[in-house]
């Protein structure tokens, strides 16, 4: 009995401290240890996203003051100088030091991963394994990152969030026009093979949804951003976005483009144009003029008459959104790789022969279990899917605190410009980039883009 009990014990520590395909023993289907890994990791980002959203509710906000040694008057850890001082913009010191603690995390891997080839790198059990020992060291960084002092490390962090945030966003939008693509490609694909016209009614029916969203989103983007007599540069934000779409839909059905690429619809295009306009709406929210933004902060002092007028709140239907944006677009990061071969060799996300090939193997030895799928090359770059995972860290943060920006002497809380500027470039992009996937069969006609 006794030596019963201990290899039990000795088979959850090593669930507990071992690899991916343990920790899924006799309780979940037979799954690939890189999309495991790649869940799991996604799993810790999600923590702490969850963490950020409980410490920015005002009321735990308020006992956040009671940290030891975190803020100044309080019974001090690590000395005066280890303090924060704490304001009523607490939370978004908080979201901040929590942004940083999973940016350090993500990217504490993505250079301990550099080159891992095969699950047969020593470095690769450490990618697919020990996960009770990654999480105290995720803990271990968290609890480090509130003992940082006040400084300038938010208005420095700012300028990290918005760099990371931009450069997320344009992962969003690649794997929102590949996303489009592929929806377009199998309803057609059905079409044809099935010859039924449903299909056809259904890509009617969700593009005219699309882009009867999309113009209700401009009107109602002029009607509470834009005002007769003044906010020139939101009417002139909107204007822009709206000509941008339409070009891009007229693009998307000229006869060479559909020549080139048959499987080029308005689908694709209604997709990118609603996304462009709630992108558009999240950078209206971040104008700092109160006469042009509704959805402006009414309370951006930390005085003593603001405090007690109403506590801050950090919500609104933007950050909401772009919160559920961000959740799919990372859950479409660590369990799907693309139709597209051009997508999966910028994202590094292609399978491999072999490697599925030893996968089916020890899927049928191994029922119930995660299985290697990687012993002869990996089936994602490692590297490269921790930084997006950083990338994404940054990007909530952001979120978050809606792109306000605390000033260094922690009186005003404000909502800059470049907040604007940056996401206005990044739906620019976005277009940019999928006006390329329709003209580029026709600028480079020697290339397979098939």
């Amino acid at each position: 009995m006794g030596m019963r009990d201990a290899c039990g014990s000795a088979r959850q520590a090593s669930c507990l401290c071992g690899s991916a395909p343990c920790l899924l023993c006799a309780c979940c289907p037979s799954a690939k240890n890189s999309t495991v890994s790649r869940l799991l990791f996604t799993f810790f980002l999600f923590l702490g996203t969850l963490v950020s959203v409980i410490m920015i509710v005002p009321g735990v906000e308020k006992e956040l003051h009671k940290l030891p040694g975190f803020c100044e008057g309080s019974a001090s850890l690590l000395g005066a100088h280890g303090r924060v001082s704490c304001s009523s913009f607490l939370g978004h010191k908080a979201v901040y030091r929590m942004g940083f603690a999973l940016a350090a995390f993500f990217f504490l891997f993505a250079v301990l991963m550099l080159c891992v080839r095969s699950s047969k790198d020593p470095r690769a059990a450490l990618q697919n394994g020990f996960w009770f020992f990654k999480f105290l060291a995720l803990v271990g960084i968290t609890v480090g990152a509130f003992y940082i002092p006040d400084g300038t490390f938010t208005s420095v962090w700012f300028f990290f969030g918005v760099v990371g945030s931009f450069l997320f966003i344009l992962i969003q939008l690649i794997l929102l026009i590949d996303f489009a693509h592929s929806w377009s490609q199998v309803w057609l694909r059905n079409a044809d093979e099935s010859n039924a016209k449903g299909w056809y009614a259904a890509l009617c029916v969700v593009t005219f949804i699309f882009y009867t969203a999309s113009i209700a989103a401009v009107a109602l983007l002029y009607v509470y951003y834009t005002k007769p007599d003044g906010c020139t540069e939101s009417k002139a934000l909107i204007s822009l976005n709206l000509i941008f779409c339409v070009i891009v839909s007229v693009v998307s059905i000229l006869p060479k483009i559909q020549e080139a690429q048959p499987h080029s619809g308005l689908l694709q295009a209604s997709l990118i144009t609603l996304y462009t306009m709630f992108v558009t709406w999240s950078a209206l929210a971040n104008v700092p003029e109160p006469s042009c933004n509704p959805t402006l902060l009414l309370r951006n002092s930390t005085s003593a008459s603001a405090t007690t007028a109403q506590p801050t709140t950090w919500w609104d239907a933007p950050s909401i959104v772009g919160l559920v944006i961000f959740i799919l677009c990372t859950l479409f990061i660590s369990i799907r790789s693309s139709d597209h071969a051009q997508v999966n060799k910028l994202m590094l996300t292609e399978e491999s022969a072999a490697g599925t090939a030893h996968g089916d193997a020890a899927l049928e030895s191994g029922p119930r279990r995660a299985y290697d799928n990687e012993q002869d090359g990996v089936s994602y770059n490692y590297t490269f899917f921790h930084v997006c995972l950083l990338l994404a860290s940054l990007y909530i943060m952001m979120t978050l605190t809606n792109w306000y920006r605390l000033d260094e002497s922690f009186e005003t809380v404000t909502s800059p410009w470049t907040a604007v500027w940056v996401k206005i470039s990044s739906s620019w992009a976005g277009l940019l980039l999928y006006l390329w996937t329709l003209v580029a069969p026709l600028v480079l006609p020697q290339r397979d883009f098939s």
